[in-house]
């Protein structure tokens, strides 16, 4: 796997791909926000709170994709039943408060998106985050009124690794799932685009454990840098 500072999008797709995309749907955390700082930070201090030391970023960051419940769990291992809630709901708290101190689009994102607005390709958000965290982040980046369709982790009964917020936000766009192409960091976000029926690329540089082999996942391409998916976005563009 290359590192964060490659630049290579990799890519198992005909040269026609790009002539047959119509929306391009997007992953939040680890994706189009680098918001790993916040949440461990957010963490950090829940340690403190209970009298624990802080984790170091690096043991926190490949969790966030995760969310609260794996980064939690990460930082309270023991914790079962309702002081498990209790925790959790403290720390989502501690986060909502925090939750754009440090966080920021990654490199040559926000230009990406403008090219396929321009391009009028439609873009939006499937994320598992709940819907009261999705859209005051997006709207603090000024993209919660420019993306075509918003699906949180609360807008369905069912989350990603299942295709129905995939596919609702298909219909939503009025694009077939095929003309669809989504991208995140996560296996379930490749398993739910398959089960889609939608090709799906993999943001190398966002959340992924050192031990998962993303190259063994499913997908149509794989993009090591923000500036590689930034790239890659641009070639959709006629």
């Amino acid at each position: 796997m290359c590192g964060l500072h490659c630049d290579a999008a990799r890519v198992n797709q005909s040269p026609t791909m790009a002539g047959g995309t119509r929306a391009v749907l997007f992953d939040l955390d680890g994706t189009l926000l680098d918001t790993a700082p916040d949440m461990a930070g957010a963490l950090n201090q829940l340690r403190t709170e209970e009298n624990q030391g802080p984790l170091k970023f690096e043991e926190v960051r490949p969790f966030v994709s995760h969310g609260a419940k794996a980064l939690v769990r990460l930082a309270f291992p023991e914790a079962i039943g309702s002081e498990f809630e209790v925790l959790r709901t403290r720390f989502l708290e501690i986060y909502r408060a925090r939750f754009t101190l440090k966080t920021r689009p990654y490199d040559g994102v926000l230009e990406a998106l403008a090219q396929l607005e321009s391009a009028g390709i439609l873009w939006g958000i499937v994320t598992n985050k709940p819907g009261w965290l999705t859209e005051p982040l997006l709207e603090h980046f000024a993209l919660r009124e420019r993306a075509r369709v918003i699906v949180s982790g609360d807008t369905l009964p069912e989350r990603k690794p299942h295709p129905a917020p995939l596919l609702h936000a298909a219909k939503t766009l009025g694009v077939s799932p095929g003309d669809c192409v989504y991208v995140g960091d996560a296996e379930r976000d490749v398993l739910a685009a398959e089960a889609a029926g939608m090709k799906a690329f993999v943001a190398l540089f966002g959340y992924i454990p050192a031990h998962e082999r993303a190259q063994d996942w499913p997908a149509s391409g794989w993009l090591d840098s923000p500036r590689a998916m930034a790239r890659w976005l641009q070639s959709l563009t006629p």
